[in-house]
């Protein structure tokens, strides 16, 4: 499997990208031995980003008492991430091999014993999943008893917080260990302490304020000399220019180049139409809380970013307003990743951002009053209701918002392309899905992420074709899959029509033609009564195709015939007419097919696949949506 993924790596790389590998290689190479231990890492000033102190000081009593609450449950040992929660005794304390627990596994990644690029985190699974290691060692626990210490004064709370930077320093000496593989793990890290040191580092002991600056000094270094680039520079690379540019405000010096170079990736990464690169709206969401906290910086500077930086940015949070009523529809990958926080799961993280983002522009836009809108504001009034049809070009997304049946509507068209540069890490099999929600909650939804390095055939089923809501050909993905972060083959997308009134949206991808020799297409209408679905195959004899419906979880399903109709709590919310009576139902059974969703990272849960398979050729096969009033009945309309 190693040797398969360098390979695969490499047909990913252009000339350039082999040349940086190789000199990469050798700095690695150097640094063992060169670049180790602490005495090498003088602390700079003691970090202070100018304006958030301020913004902390203005907290409600509502947001005193959350962050109060939190910070109670960080001196507790309290520590819950992706899907899972470490166990107190292992937290409490905070001692020197917490920062290498595995809270999956129950066993311990290397530590300074080990120089960390000797460290094989993507093949060698016996470990675990690095993710959850990685996650505790971003130190955003720092942030709730930062924001404790700055409002009230907590003496635990600021001891707490005095144990947490020692120990973490006393075992994660520049370079050794996993705690330092990666530069977003570096960077992020780096984004907690800046937080913590501007509320409270001039309560800090000597010694508290000593390893804070060498850790960041450590940090600067690791994120010049190795920067994530070509087909690696997605939301890594704006991540490592934050935490470069946030040190360098946050001492009193703002670098020029990395300045430049933050907005242009945050102008890469960030589409024209404000959808994200990646093909995700949390990781764009990600991307984009980054880059609006180093605006923030920047703003309080007095070196604001340029014009067309707060207009991507804006784009980004109407890119999630159409996407919201509700919560917003999970596309891609999801780890959830996140810049300030008080370390507790959120249900709708890109809606949150997006709302910060208004509230720091002064727009329109959701409320969720939360820590992050503590930081950047809350936006002067709510946004109006979406109506209609918008299409996002770029991000290759249409959505539709309206009324069908008396029922609040959302429709998702997924028409762009599999994810960002060359490997295109966090995207799915997608193209040509629908997602649906009625009167908020989710219908037709994308079956979300599970795991990542560890998920083996989970991994691979959760990002294929078969798992969304689209067509498959034998079970195949349209995109081929090359190891758990990369496609060796990927399908372009093109939308043909999008028209608002009636709707009509029609869309076609290659990603069968090489193998199977057909393009495929799809067409989504609204006619009377429903929505007609039409997939083709055309330019050839029929051939035998899968249409799958991923149902959100708690919904139900009776198949009557060629129709089946879906429910939630006994109430008839819509029902599908298949072209055929060859409908096969799946929920929850011990299989990568058999009916999951994956509602956040770690996590799975039973819910009804609905698949039909038949033959399929250029006049194409028809499935009808039919939205059901509230006061639905047994009779509703069938295929004619």
């Amino acid at each position: 499997m190693k040797l398969g993924w360098y390979i695969n790596r490499l047909r990913s790389m252009e000339p350039a990208e082999i040349a940086h590998r190789v000199v990469e290689a050798a700095r690695k190479r150097r640094s063992r031995g060169h670049h180790e231990g602490w005495e090498r890492y003088a602390p700079g000033p003691l970090p202070s980003l100018p304006g958030l102190r301020e913004a902390i000081l203005k907290a409600d009593a509502p947001m005193r008492a959350a962050i109060a609450e939190a910070a109670k449950g960080v001196i507790a040992g309290r520590f819950e991430a992706l899907g899972r929660r470490w166990p107190e005794e292992a937290v409490r304390g905070y001692s020197k091999t917490l920062w290498r627990f595995d809270p999956v596994t129950g066993g311990q990644w290397p530590g300074p014993e080990t120089y960390t690029y000797d460290i094989d985190f993507r093949h060698d699974g016996r470990r675990g999943d690095v993710k959850y290691v990685w996650e505790i060692n971003r130190l955003q626990q720092l942030m709730p008893l930062a924001a404790q210490v700055a409002l009230s004064g907590d003496a635990e709370a600021l001891a707490t917080a005095e144990t947490i930077i020692a120990s973490w320093y006393e075992a994660n000496p520049p370079f050794r260990g996993v705690g330092w593989a990666s530069g977003i793990e570096v960077a992020l890290r780096a984004i907690s302490l800046i937080f913590a040191a501007s509320l409270i580092g001039e309560h800090l002991s000597g010694t508290g304020r000593e390893k804070t600056g060498r850790i960041l000094a450590a940090s600067q270094f690791w994120l010049r000399r190795f920067p994530s680039l070509f087909s690696s520079a997605n939301n890594h690379r704006i991540a490592e220019l934050s935490g470069l540019y946030l040190i360098g405000v946050a001492q009193g010096a703002e670098p020029a180049d990395v300045r430049a170079g933050l907005i242009t990736e945050t102008l890469k990464q960030i589409l024209p139409d404000g959808a994200g690169a990646e093909q995700t709206p949390t990781y764009a969401a990600f991307s984009a809380e980054m880059a609006l906290f180093c605006a923030f910086a920047a703003r309080n500077a007095g070196r604001p970013f340029p014009p067309e930086f707060d207009e991507r940015l804006a784009g980004f949070a109407e890119f999630i307003g159409w996407l919201g009523e509700g919560s917003t529809p999970a596309l891609g990958d999801d780890d959830e990743g996140r810049v300030l926080t008080l370390v507790e799961h959120e249900d709708d993280y890109a809606r949150s951002v997006a709302g910060s983002i208004a509230g720091w522009l002064g727009l329109p836009g959701p409320q969720p009053g939360d820590f992050r809108a503590l930081v950047f504001g809350t936006p002067p009034h709510p946004a109006p209701r979406r109506e209609g049809l918008r299409t996002f070009p770029d991000g290759g997304l249409s959505v539709w918002h309206g009324e069908l049946a008396g029922r609040r509507a959302r429709l998702t068209f997924d028409h762009g392309p599999l994810g960002y540069l060359s490997i295109a890490a966090h995207g799915h099999a997608d193209a040509l899905s629908l997602t649906l929600s009625l009167d908020g909650e989710p219908v037709l939804v994308d079956p979300g992420t599970y795991l990542y390095g560890s998920g083996g055939a989970w991994r691979r089923w959760f990002r294929s074709t078969p798992a969304h809501n689209t067509l498959n050909l034998e079970g195949e993905s349209q995109s081929l899959m090359s190891g758990p972060f990369n496609w060796s083959e990927k399908a372009t997308a093109r939308l043909a029509e999008s028209t608002a009134a009636p709707l009509r949206l029609r869309a076609s991808h290659d990603g069968y033609r090489r193998r199977f020799g057909r393009m495929v297409e799809r067409e989504v209408a609204l006619e009377p009564g429903h929505v007609a679905v039409t997939d083709r195959l055309p330019g050839g004899p029929p051939l035998v195709a899968e249409l799958v419906y991923q149902l959100a979880p708690g919904l139900t399903a009776i198949r009557e015939g060629r129709a089946v109709t879906v429910s939630r709590a006994s109430a008839p919310l819509l029902r599908l007419d298949f072209p055929t009576d060859a409908i096969t139902m799946a929920t929850g059974e011990e299989r990568v097919d058999g009916g999951w969703v994956s509602p956040r990272f770690g996590e799975k849960v039973p819910a009804t696949r609905l698949s039909w398979r038949g033959a399929v050729d250029e006049a194409g096969d028809v499935t009808l949506l039919t939205i059901l009033p509230p006061s639905a009945l047994d009779t509703h309309p069938t295929q004619t």
